[in-house]
């Protein structure tokens, strides 16, 4: 497993497990398939309702606490800084853990414009040792630009694949130091992975589409975070350390840009 280093000195494996839209009666399951695969990277959400789910997992798996990498999310109806240590405690107390690795600030949500606040609650519980390092979601460079505080971000986590390769926020980031983690990193299957283009080298290089679109993201240095629920596409969504994509065939894969979205513009979701 690849690992990136943060801007703080946390190492991060490059290449996690997420649980967005997977039942709380199956999260338990799936992260434990996923953990005897391999994955050491759990990405969860309060809003996903399964954080208890990969608490038990966890638990039941018998890893090394520090052989874990386990990433939650502050919704956007607890922005705000008393709010936000609150819904701290409730997913740490869910998740059955001592501390959480990342904590990441779901959506700037613009309208409610608290997020200022909420960064501020972040800084504490990383000050405070509840959290390893603190992070971002879905912001785009003018939110990260009001966003203040002490500390920088340490990861941005944006929805990102070929169809929406994202390249002013990556180079924001990357100017930042900050990490760029892909959300539905291949844009939900369908269209993306029976593009001729994906589909041609798939073929080329002996892989399924989804191994081909994530080792681009692996190659352009973002964390991808895939998800399912069957055990063999989580085993085949973490063999991509073994082959490299040419330069060419990257390049090839950035041109699909459409900028075309799965899920909400940061700029008008205020859902909270």
């Amino acid at each position: 497993m690849n690992t990136i280093t943060l801007n703080n000195g946390v190492t991060m494996p490059q290449l996690g497990y997420g649980v967005f839209q997977v039942p709380e009666a199956e999260t338990r399951e799936a992260v434990r398939n996923a953990l005897e695969a391999g994955y050491r990277s759990i990405d969860t959400a309060t809003v996903y309702g399964n954080e208890a789910g990969v608490g038990r997992a966890i638990a039941e798996s018998g890893l090394p606490r520090d052989e874990l990498f386990v990433t939650t999310k502050l919704w956007n109806s607890d922005q705000g800084y008393d709010e936000a240590l609150r819904a701290f405690e409730n997913s740490r107390k869910l998740l059955g853990l001592e501390y959480v690795d990342l904590y990441l600030i779901h959506w700037p949500v613009p309208e409610l414009d608290q997020y200022a606040e909420s960064w501020r609650a972040l800084e504490k519980l990383h000050a405070d040792g509840l959290v390893r390092a603190i992070g971002v979601s879905n912001f785009q460079p003018s939110h990260l630009e009001r966003l203040g505080g002490d500390v920088v971000p340490a990861v941005n986590q944006i929805e990102l694949h070929p169809y929406l390769t994202q390249v002013e926020a990556r180079k924001y980031n990357a100017e930042h130091g900050i990490a760029t983690e892909a959300w539905s990193p291949l844009a939900k299957g369908g269209a993306l992975l029976a593009d001729p283009v994906v589909r041609r080298l798939a073929e080329s290089y002996d892989r399924s589409p989804a191994q081909i679109v994530l080792r681009w993201h692996l190659q352009l240095g973002n964390v991808v975070i895939p998800k399912s629920v069957t055990p063999a596409r989580i085993r085949e969504n973490l063999a991509v350390f073994d082959f490299d994509l040419t330069e060419a065939d990257v390049a090839a894969l950035s041109t699909l840009d459409r900028g075309e979205r799965t899920g909400p513009d940061p700029d008008t979701f205020n859902v909270h």
